[in-house]
């Protein structure tokens, strides 16, 4: 992928969400500028920048160094925070109020940060913590706490998180057309 293509990829996706644009285009030119030891030093003030932007001033926490696919869409994203080391598939939707993040365990230790599969609608409100996986084509309601896994073509809701319904193929392909 070209330059260009790199920084552009989330603009189509957020058509029409001038913030969610501007955040996602600043997101992925500090993951180009994270690349390399040379360019973190000529640009040390763009990084600072987009820190004091994007994360003091709109209040969107986007680490440089999240693993993020195609497509990324970030509506109202006051109060979004994100661990860096979670990995977030091809065109998901990550809204308003949203943590997603490891958890603490009583031995002072971490857990693996989540993982989100393509495709994957998160609500406002929602935390998804810890070691989780969560599958492809999944939407999971406003408000929800994910603390286990949640497979394939799924909608997810409340708190503790629980499967309502599993979308079928047919489903699962209208959405995604």
């Amino acid at each position: 992928m070209n330059f260009l293509a790199y920084l552009f990829q989330d603009w189509s996706a957020n058509r029409g969400n001038i913030k969610g644009q501007l955040v996602l285009f600043l997101f992925r030119s500090v993951q180009i500028v994270n690349r390399n030891i040379i360019l973190k030093i000529l640009f040390c003030w763009h990084l600072i920048m987009y820190r004091i932007v994007v994360e003091w001033h709109l209040g969107i926490e986007l680490p440089r160094k999240l693993t993020a696919g195609k497509g990324l869409i970030v509506y109202h994203g006051q109060a979004l925070v994100v661990n860096q080391g979670v990995i977030i598939g091809e065109n998901c939707v990550l809204r308003n109020c949203v943590t997603i993040g490891h958890k603490k365990l009583a031995n002072g230790t971490f857990t693996a940060c989540p993982r989100l599969g393509n495709n994957v609608d998160v609500g406002a409100n929602v935390c998804i913590i810890g070691d989780v996986t969560i599958g492809n084509n999944v939407t999971i309601g406003a408000g929800a706490v994910v603390i286990k896994d949640i497979p394939d073509n799924c909608v997810a809701v409340g708190n503790p998180a629980r499967i309502l319904e599993q979308k079928t193929e047919a489903e699962t392909r209208i959405e995604n057309s």
